[in-house]
């Protein structure tokens, strides 16, 4: 039987390369490459999905979820880089950050626009590794438009999954960093409230804690933000959040739920925690889920042990709430196998039994 879900997808996703910047001063090659959205699609056509281009959309979702500045910053940011010369002097063609106006470093006090690149990266981005190159904004902003575009076919139920690229769920509402620029979950969920639903749960199952989409609704009751993630204080990205104790406040209080899970964990302990999750949001009335599939044992970035069997039982938890279902792609590093676990997971989705 065919794939019954439908796959938003955008060519313009490939145009960022997945150049890194360096970490801990070191080049290192980057994982965050154009082969794992081409990936995905071979195997999800070869299944019979049915492929749907992404619709363009205006900015307004995305202002709802990102500040301005931010959005200009990624629009412009390696076209001013080139304009100021940093390709040839110091010989960096993707735009890096090396300096960073951290609340210490600030002590208070508001700063103004650096004039230099080099530095003004670092009021936007939060580390060195995610650069920016030439075709960065065109396929981050891709990817808003397959999350948008899969909100809008689910506007009167049923399921869509947005294969985007790159990915999104460490993004705040000011900031970028961890291999992501524009938050597409968040937008995801933010379209979906702009459609009619009241409210509206994101189940994030990255092997990450989503800190960008727990920020961006941290005092907001209409979405609730759940993310179950290897502990980050076992030495995981993003390292200083993701526990427990993160609920949420003002209006939002009670809205955030953070299960972090010790290195190693399975499919028991993964499964539970995502059960877990399901009875936490309740009565919602749709549901995004940030599918990364770097939990899977053997991905190179995550010290989880999810199975194959695992990513569809967690597809089933899913399904069974019944509810109109917008997927978007997030993590997941090991070309072999990330195709066959998105499909794992949607066919779950589909087939809840």
């Amino acid at each position: 039987m065919a794939l019954a879900i439908p796959v938003v997808w955008s060519d313009t996703c490939l145009r960022h390369t997945g150049v890194c910047g360096p970490w801990v001063g070191v080049t290192i090659e980057g994982d965050e490459l154009p082969a794992r959205a081409t990936s995905i699609r071979k195997v999800l056509e070869q299944a019979g999905a049915h492929i749907v281009q992404a619709h363009e959309h205006d900015d307004a979702t995305l202002l709802a979820i990102h500040d301005e500045g931010l959005i200009g910053f990624l629009r412009s940011g390696h076209r001013r880089w080139l304009e100021e010369g940093y390709p040839v002097d110091p010989g960096q063609p993707q735009v890096v950050g090396y300096i960073f106006p951290t609340q210490g470093f600030l002590s208070g006090i508001e700063p103004f626009e650096a004039a230099a690149g080099s530095a003004r990266t670092g009021m936007w981005a939060y580390d060195t590794l995610t650069a920016v190159g030439p075709g960065t904004w065109e396929a981050a902003r891709a990817a808003v438009d397959c999350a948008l575009t899969a909100a809008d076919l689910v506007r009167d139920g049923g399921v869509a999954y947005a294969c985007t690229r790159p990915p999104g769920h460490h993004v705040t509402r000011s900031a970028f960093g961890g291999s992501c620029y524009l938050n597409n979950a968040a937008l995801a969920a933010q379209r979906l409230r702009e459609n009619g639903a009241e409210r509206v749960a994101i189940i994030d199952i990255d092997a990450h804690h989503g800190n960008g989409t727990q920020a961006i609704f941290w005092e907001r009751a209409d979405v609730l933000t759940g993310s179950v993630h290897v502990d980050p204080r076992a030495g995981w990205f993003p390292h200083f959040l993701g526990v427990e104790e993160e609920k949420g406040a003002g209006d939002g209080h009670g809205s955030n739920r953070n299960l972090p899970l010790a290195p190693g964990t399975a499919d028991d302990g993964w499964l539970a925690a995502i059960a877990e999750l399901t009875h936490w949001v309740g009565e919602v009335d749709a549901v995004v889920v940030a599918l990364g599939v770097d939990a899977a044992a053997g991905d190179p970035e995550s010290p989880l042990l999810v199975s194959p069997q695992g990513f569809r039982a967690a597809g089933q938890k899913l399904g069974a709430l019944a509810l109109p279902t917008v997927v978007v792609q997030e993590g997941g590093y090991d070309l072999a196998t990330i195709g066959a676990l998105v499909l794992a997971f949607l066919e779950g989705l589909a087939d809840p039994g």
